[in-house]
């Protein structure tokens, strides 16, 4: 039995999501609208499991003498944030929105600068021109990251021109063959979960 209902519930469930689709009767909308307000729900609370683990993580690191300041910064922002929605709002000018905009937006554009450099040097890395293949695809990277960057119109008016004929053409083919690979395999696994062939969600400690 402890087995068996969660079985049917995910059957349930998952047949109710899954029908919807091909219903056109207020019903079915009204039995979808209603799901995805228990998925809001659910969400809240997990959003809270994150807040307690991460709190938990962060005195865990603290009391163990590994990177307490930042630990204790990190804490910080957490208990300051909620503070000041509560008592300042969310308007335009208020405190919560000021630090949002003065203080998070700019650590969130530092993090993916420096994530493109990382991602720069990893490709240079990676590209080696061990063979035709790995020539083509090297020089077609070095291609699209000239004609990203300003620079690329003063060199040569051709630059741009095959930066986006590649981003609109092969890049673009390779990526709709990975989505469908990735929706095929998304349904597959969906409709084994359903049926109850994919079980491993039932295994605990």
């Amino acid at each position: 039995m402890r087995q068996r209902l969660p079985l049917i519930v995910c059957f349930l469930a998952g047949s109710v999501m899954f029908l919807q689709y091909f219903s056109p009767h207020p019903a079915a909308r009204w039995i979808y609208n209603s799901i995805l307000d228990w998925w809001q729900i659910i969400f809240a609370f997990t959003l809270l499991v994150g807040i307690a683990a991460f709190i938990k993580t962060n005195l865990r690191s603290i009391s163990r003498g590994k990177e307490t300041p930042y630990k204790l910064v990190s804490l910080a922002g957490l208990a300051l944030m909620p503070i000041l929605a509560l008592f300042g709002g969310i308007k335009i000018d208020s405190p919560f929105l000021w630090t949002f905009e003065n203080v998070i937006a700019p650590m969130q554009a530092t993090v993916f600068s420096l994530l493109a450099f990382f991602v720069a040097s990893a490709s240079f890395r990676g590209f080696r021109a061990r063979n035709i293949q790995a020539a083509i695809l090297l020089g077609t990277a070095l291609i699209v990251l000239i004609g990203r960057i300003p620079i690329a119109e003063m060199l040569s008016d051709w630059f741009p021109k095959v930066t986006f004929w590649v981003q609109n053409y092969p890049s673009m083919s390779a990526r709709r063959a990975i989505l469908i690979g990735i929706g095929l395999g998304s349904m597959t696994t969906s409709l084994r979960v359903i049926l109850g062939i994919e079980r491993t969600y039932l295994r605990g400690d």
